[in-house]
């Protein structure tokens, strides 16, 4: 055998490898897995957006909050923010009072909403609009782009644009105490994959913890438990982002709780929604 052919069976032995089914991916190869992880809904990749009714579109709470915020900016012109380049309190109130995304905190009463900062939801939708170049700040005041104002008129590039920006734009630590890791928004594709292949029944939250950081081990290196056992802290951690401040917010999952003393179970199941809008293709042999 030359050297030539030596390379081309190398190179043959290689592409068998990287194609291969893998049981910790959930059967996919690991050509799948780096399409799953960098280039989500491309060709390539099993998991694929698919388009809604117009019906579906408004059962999605954070595209309405988006929408809504959008549209106060489109009709105004411009909104002047406050000295620190936060939405005036008007703006706040109003957003949230139309009760497409609601904080835990404020609904139950632990804090009072005066301000952007002081909700979760209305805070991100303003940032989620600047990083996407949907608006743009200038000499302290909030306008739409060009490009803004095409993209915020019809429902499916806008839905895509706000997905893209809140996967790989919008840092998913930002809110929580968790530190600066990539647990959940690394690979946030195969969790749409569990979902679609798990979520019809009711599951804890920490099955799909479990099958998460089976595919993605080495996250758990870069986490330090501030309380309780690693498995129960990166769990948390993993959970809250992907369930609570992700999935949840897309109106993709439903999330049930149970309390017993200290203790709670959170438990996931997906939505008609997602099976409409996430298609997920099993793994390709070739």
């Amino acid at each position: 055998m030359n050297l030539e052919e030596l390379q081309s069976h190398f190179d043959k032995l290689m592409h068998q490898q990287n194609n291969q089914g893998i049981s910790d991916f959930e059967g996919y190869s690991p050509y799948e897995m780096t399409q799953i992880i960098y280039f989500t809904f491309e060709q390539e990749s099993p998991v694929k957006l698919q388009k809604l009714s117009d019906s579906d579109y408004q059962k999605i709470p954070i595209l309405n909050q988006v929408k809504y915020l959008a549209r106060l900016i489109d009709k105004a012109g411009e909104i002047k923010l406050t000295k620190k380049g936060f939405l005036p309190t008007k703006i706040v109130s109003e957003l949230y009072q139309q009760g497409f995304m609601k904080d835990e905190l404020i609904e139950k009463g632990y804090s009072k909403l005066y301000k952007e900062t002081d909700s979760i939801t209305i805070n991100l939708i303003r940032i989620l609009l600047e990083l996407s170049g949907i608006t743009k700040k200038r000499k302290g005041k909030l306008s739409l782009t060009k490009s803004g104002e095409k993209i915020i008129s019809g429902n499916e590039d806008l839905l895509k644009t706000i997905i893209e920006t809140f996967t790989t734009k919008f840092n998913w630590a930002y809110y929580d105490g968790y530190g600066e890791n990539q647990i959940g928004q690394l690979g946030w594709g195969f969790s749409l994959i569990l979902l679609s292949k798990y979520g019809n029944e009711k599951r804890l939250d920490s099955f799909y913890a479990e099958k998460y950081f089976k595919a993605y081990p080495r996250l758990l290196n870069s986490i330090e438990p501030t309380y309780g056992t690693l498995e129960s802290y990166s769990t948390g951690c993993y959970s809250l982002r992907t369930f609570d401040r992700f999935l949840d917010y897309f109106g993709l999952i439903k999330i049930d709780k149970e309390s017993k003393g200290f203790n709670t179970k959170t438990y996931i199941t997906k939505t008609d929604l997602f099976d409409r809008l996430i298609k997920c293709s099993p793994h390709k042999t070739l």
